[in-house]
């Protein structure tokens, strides 16, 4: 879905007329992401209980009408829904019918390292046309998800929710709930896309600005253009994959399906909501509605009263709505880049719809997007040297401000008017400042560093890219405040600060200019150490950062309610740092979730060891 005419009136109808003939297509999903879902009920037939057997294989899915490839689990994309008890052991059988190896991981679970699921890391994987057994103690509540940690088969199909019951009441009241997979499906290989996007970085940015565009006064100005292009830029490279390939899916439904959820008027509704696209970050909102954070990455928090949030991938919010009225409301996740959405409707009976927004216009990408944030106050990058005044150039040794003003623009010129200036001495200043690697010591001098932030700032108060100026309440990462007081509220002992690299030209991207395949050795932890990491984005894209086997407190003012995440958002040119306890003795993989990402090398191992342990 590539733009806002994709779901128009005869669509919607074509939806409603086809409600039938897409109970049909039912076993392609599991009970729980049926087209209508009443809400989950405890004796709803999932995945449940002590011994669970799951079993991975190669099928079709069908998605607004046409069938495609994929890879599920007990027959379904997403996979069955896990429910699990807080304080049970849990036993999985897991078979793997493909001819290549597999595995899941349980992300977000605290379990022991052997059975994270990550081959190579932490277990060898499971061989084609064999069946590896998980096993662990279940010793948390909340929304989770589990995926293949095995080549790209995550975006192919292999994914699916958990949900851990609290050993005793739900602090959370709630009267209904649904689970919200919200995920990305192309009809290309995974293995095509990652090829294009190695030939071309901006491959599937179908998007960019045009002279059209200029002519008709969208965008940046002429010169705003010129300096970008200087800088060998693009400030529409907002998401690496698009709606160009991509179609956006709620419970393994197209926008065309249209997914609906069932309430009764008056009802406190709980939506579990799980990124667990590949590469997709969603603006998520539900006009006409009210949504209240509940829990974050399945711990709980202070309620918090919102009308959108970006949810990068990889993340889960739990959110209460309460409707009120006997009408639809349309539940949105439009990509970051907005290129295109996925939609769902909640109404109190099945066969009603409620209108759905067009799609908004994409973001263009701004200075503190490209790493000065310490100069930038809202303005998108200058148009002369004036614009720059927060940069101390003869700090950096750039020499005298150049001409601000230009007395031959490009359409006298084109006219023989006059002639062009010299170009400006900004840009090449800006350009030597963002490949300046004595602003980041810890990085490697590699081919993976295209840029490094001259003057990254904390985001966490932010809305997010695009959501600057919505006009209603968004989420940031500083709303957040855990609902109970940190277990581990000590102060930490030593400082980390890992910078986040790529290079979009060569599609590369690492942890401080080396890839996983060049790194010579993991990130060594001792066990129960206390230790605050920063992470430094010197890139023009959000990355959403994992590690295994811990939660980590983000340090955004509550001091001893900070709130505990398994995976954060560093939004473009940002910083944001975390402090973690250490206390989980094995290997563990630390990623960027966005799977071409960590594919191409943005991933290294935490090596968390006791005081006897070797090295």
């Amino acid at each position: 879905m590539t733009d806002g005419s994709t779901i128009d009136r005869r669509g919607l109808l074509r939806t409603g007329l086809a409600m039938g003939g897409t109970t049909a297509l039912a076993q392609w999903y599991p009970a729980w992401a049926q087209p209508v879902s009443a809400g989950l009920v405890r004796d709803l037939p999932v995945v449940s209980g002590d011994d669970i057997v799951l079993r991975i294989a190669h099928q079709m899915m069908t998605i607004d009408g046409r069938q495609s490839h994929a890879i599920g689990l007990n027959g379904t994309v997403p996979g069955p829904l896990i429910r699990l008890r807080e304080g049970q052991r849990v036993r999985l059988d897991v078979e793997n019918t493909l001819d290549e190896d597999s595995s899941i991981h349980w992300h977000g679970l605290l379990l022991p390292f052997h059975m994270d699921g990550v081959p190579g890391v932490s277990f060898p994987g499971i061989r084609p046309r064999s069946t590896f057994t998980y096993e662990f103690p279940v010793i948390q509540s909340g929304t989770y998800w589990y995926h293949s940690h095995s080549g790209l088969q995550e975006q192919m199909g292999h994914y699916g929710p958990i949900v851990i019951d609290p050993a005793g009441a739900d602090p959370i009241a709630f009267d209904r709930e649904h689970v919200i997979v919200l995920s990305d499906h192309s009809p290309l290989h995974p293995h095509a896309i990652f090829r294009r996007l190695k030939l071309q970085g901006g491959y599937f940015n179908y998007r960019k600005q045009t002279l059209a565009g200029q002519l008709a006064g969208r965008g940046q100005s002429a010169k705003e253009r010129r300096n970008w292009g200087a800088m060998r830029m693009d400030p529409t490279d907002v998401a690496d994959v698009t709606g160009a390939t991509y179609t956006y899916l709620v419970n393994g439904h197209g926008p065309r399906d249209n997914w609906t959820a069932l309430f009764r008027p008056g009802e406190r509704v709980r939506l579990r909501i799980i990124n667990a696209s590949a590469m997709t970050t969603f603006n998520v909102r539900i006009p006409g509605l009210t949504m209240t954070v509940v829990q974050a990455d399945g711990l709980p928090v202070r309620p918090v009263a919102i009308d959108e949030m970006q949810v990068a991938v990889a993340e889960t919010y739990d959110v209460i709505v309460q409707p009120t009225d006997d009408r639809a409301y349309t539940l949105v996740g439009e990509s970051v880049d907005r290129s295109g959405m996925a939609r769902a409707t909640l109404a109190p009976r099945a066969g009603l719809v409620a209108a759905v927004p067009a799609l908004r216009p994409r973001p263009i990408a701004s200075m503190k997007d490209m790493g000065m944030g310490g100069m930038d106050h809202g303005a998108m990058i200058g148009t002369d040297h004036d614009s720059m005044s927060g940069m101390d150039h003869a700090a950096m040794g750039h020499g005298a401000p150049a001409a601000t003003s230009d007395p031959c623009p490009p359409e006298h010129a084109a006219m023989g008017h006059c002639t062009p200036a010299a170009p400006s001495a900004a840009p090449a200043a800006m350009d030597h400042a963002m490949r300046d690697f004595a602003n980041a010591p810890e990085v490697k001098k590699t081919p993976t560093v295209q840029t490094i932030a001259p003057m990254p700032v904390d985001r966490t108060g932010e809305p997010g890219q695009g959501l600057e100026d919505v006009g209603h309440r968004v989420l940031v990462y500083r709303d957040l405040v855990a609902a109970t007081r940190n277990p581990d509220v000590r102060a930490p002992s030593r400082q980390l600060r890992i910078h986040l690299t790529g290079n979009m030209e060569r599609y590369m991207w690492a942890f401080d200019g080396e890839k996983l395949s060049e790194v010579k050795a993991p990130i060594p932890f001792r066990k129960d150490e206390r230790v605050r990491v920063t992470l430094v984005n010197d890139t023009m894209m959000g990355h959403p950062i994992h590690i295994h086997g811990h939660f980590f407190e983000l340090v955004t003012g509550h001091g001893d309610h900070a709130p505990r995440k398994h995976t954060v958002q560093v939004q473009p040119g940002g910083t944001v740092t975390f402090d973690i306890t250490t206390d989980a003795v094995g290997d563990w993989a630390f990623h960027c979730h966005m799977l071409y990402h960590m594919h191409a090398g943005m991933m290294q191992v935490v090596s968390v060891r006791g005081e006897g342990d070797a090295a």
